[in-house]
């Protein structure tokens, strides 16, 4: 009930006013029946935008920290993502990939959008990073289509660490979907979930126009973390 309350009287009218979506290839989304939704992310305003203008309800897999944040603020967001339906998932540890599929698996089964960001964190820079496979194990797995999807400008809009959003007029467009039908009963191929996460991303590629980095965005993301200076701070007058 609160997901809807969101989507058409409190937050969905706003972001629609606020930011004038430009909407592409709705059409594609199936009106019915399981599917996955794969699309970039480049900003914290994506997990908003999206759901707002797709006429089905969409789950998510956010996160963990969304839900386990401290204090007031910390609650008040754990609510909030709990109560628009977002599936919390541990990235950290051996068994998180397992646990996110699991989880994913568990929507689609009971015939629902799946919602996913293959490059498993935000963009840091605005481009395009290379996917991880849990979203073709999920697609062979469940046998689903996948619809690719392009948020353009949200970087603009909201870059890392900015916490209110710039007022400008974003771009959603989503592709046509893909059928991976061809690879059923492969999922444990490491050579064919490999093939099936590159053919999305290159989807999503066509779509957003972004520059395309072949490697982990949270490699590089760990790398440039390390070579940054360290913070200096200014010494205090005794």
């Amino acid at each position: 009930m609160f997901y809807y309350v969101l989507k058409y009287v409190l937050l969905g009218p706003v972001l629609r006013l606020l930011f004038r979506p430009r909407i592409e290839g709705l059409e594609h989304i199936p009106a019915d029946g399981a599917a996955i939704v794969a699309g970039n992310h480049l900003s914290f305003s994506d997990h908003f935008l999206m759901p707002a203008i797709i006429r089905r309800r969409i789950t998510f897999l956010a996160k963990a920290e969304y839900f386990t944040g401290p204090g007031v603020k910390g609650r008040l967001t754990a609510s909030f993502f709990r109560g628009v339906g977002q599936i919390p998932v541990d990235r950290s540890g051996k068994e998180a990939g397992k646990a996110a599929i699991r989880e994913g698996l568990g929507v689609l089964g009971k015939g629902e959008l799946l919602g996913i960001y293959p490059e498993g964190t935000r963009s840091h820079d605005g481009r395009l990073y290379k996917g991880k496979v849990g979203v073709a194990v999920m697609a062979i797995r469940g046998q689903v289509p996948v619809v690719p999807c392009a948020m353009v400008g949200t970087f603009e809009i909201q870059p890392p660490g900015q916490k209110i959003p710039n007022i400008r007029r974003v771009t959603i467009r989503f592709g046509e979907p893909l059928d991976f039908s061809r690879y059923e009963g492969l999922e444990n191929e490491k050579a064919a979930v490999r093939a099936v996460t590159d053919e999305i991303m290159y989807a999503i590629l066509g779509l957003s126009g972004q520059e395309y980095v072949d490697r982990y965005a949270a490699e590089v993301k760990a790398e440039e973390a390390q070579q940054a200076p360290p913070k200096r701070f200014p010494r205090l007058r005794r």
